[in-house]
């Protein structure tokens, strides 16, 4: 069948993104018509597949948000007619309502938390944009389940973020290194992260923390290095493509996780996939179905600071603990490989067809 992805940000580097050109070049390869539109062009785009069974639109200049964005986005409902379009976002699903072709069927698709979408305000598009669409995905049974009961949608359903490949190997855990992967914006929260690892690294020789990515807090997260004491143990990495990222994962031996809010993280399926425990705040049912505690890696309340520096500490010390929790991480990421969660995608598909 036909199915086209409409994203305000098609090429930007984020999780929407990933678990979007993931999905639309497995369902490419599987044989669907796939196509991905983004409504605003992005200033620095990231390549996410090298070698794209998809096809991709996206403006050639950065349109403003009405009217010319609301053309290019219908342009992209008639290319999905008498198919399945996937609206990726509240904004995006705001702008299209109500506009697709007779016979498309329509999936609205929310990537963060039941509680990001209520603290961050998006909880009353939702509410109002979602509700009359053929379905609306969430990233955990948990999230679904609050929308339904919550935001009264009838449609929820939950469908995980997948992973976009199965590594070979796994970390040894053995480098004295944590690991923090996103965007360097303010809600990833990797100044706690930094003051986190600070705390626990004062009795511990060798250990450092890399910060994979980039994003305007890249000064203030420089300086809070320094505050800390630790600005010569902090590495900040800048953008890593896709195809080396795994090496940042097989190169560490903990993943740090201090966001305010998170839907279902796709860095912590990815670490936990190259067998690396993570120490997470317990922010979304998305992060609690990654990160069993205690098995496949710690959860700690929500900006605990004290928790999750003890938690991480301790990962720190004990190489053992380290590789029981990381094994355990990768067997269970073993659900989210890529073949299981198209099966759902496609079970999705064929019943609103019906």
């Amino acid at each position: 069948m036909t199915v086209v992805f409409v994203c305000l940000d098609a090429d930007a580097l984020g999780g929407i993104q990933q678990v979007t050109h993931t999905l639309a070049q497995g369902l490419a390869v599987r044989g669907h018509t796939v196509g991905i539109a983004g409504l605003r062009r992005t200033a620095t785009p990231f390549r996410y597949v090298e070698r794209p069974l998809y096809g991709r639109r996206v403006p050639r200049w950065r349109v403003p948000w009405r009217g010319v964005a609301r053309r290019w986005g219908e342009q992209a409902l008639r290319a999905a007619a008498g198919g399945v379009v996937v609206l990726t976002c509240p904004r995006v699903a705001g702008l299209l309502a109500g506009k697709a072709p007779d016979g498309t069927r329509v999936v609205g698709q929310y990537h963060g938390s039941f509680a990001q979408a209520r603290d961050g305000g998006d909880l009353a598009d939702v509410r109002r944009h979602y509700g009359g669409l053929d379905r609306a995905v969430f990233p955990s049974a948990d999230d679904a389940w609050r929308f339904a009961e919550e935001a009264l949608l009838p449609n929820a359903v939950d469908l995980p973020a997948p992973l976009r490949a199965w590594p070979d190997s796994a970390s040894y855990l053995d480098t004295r290194r944590v690991l923090g992967v996103g965007r360097l914006v303010p809600g990833k929260r990797f100044d706690r992260l930094i003051t986190a690892f600070a705390r626990a690294v004062r009795a511990r020789a060798g250990w450092e923390l890399h910060l994979v990515g980039d994003g305007p807090e890249l000064p203030r997260l420089r300086a809070c290095a320094a505050a800390a004491g630790v600005a010569g143990r902090v590495v900040f990495r800048g953008r890593v493509g896709a195809a080396e990222l795994g090496g940042e994962f097989r190169n560490a031996a903990v993943l740090g996780l201090t966001s305010e809010h998170e839907g279902m993280p796709p860095v912590v399926a990815e670490a936990a996939a190259h067998g690396m425990p993570a120490v997470a705040f317990d922010v979304s049912g998305g992060v609690r179905s990654l990160v069993l505690d205690g098995t496949t890696g710690v959860l700690v309340p929500h900006a605990d600071l004290d928790a999750f520096t003890g938690a991480l500490a301790a990962l720190m010390a004990d190489p053992a603990r380290r590789r029981r929790l990381g094994a355990a991480a990768r067997a269970h990421a073993a659900a989210f490989r890529l073949d299981p969660v198209l099966d759902r995608w496609e079970d999705l598909f064929a019943a609103v067809r019906r």
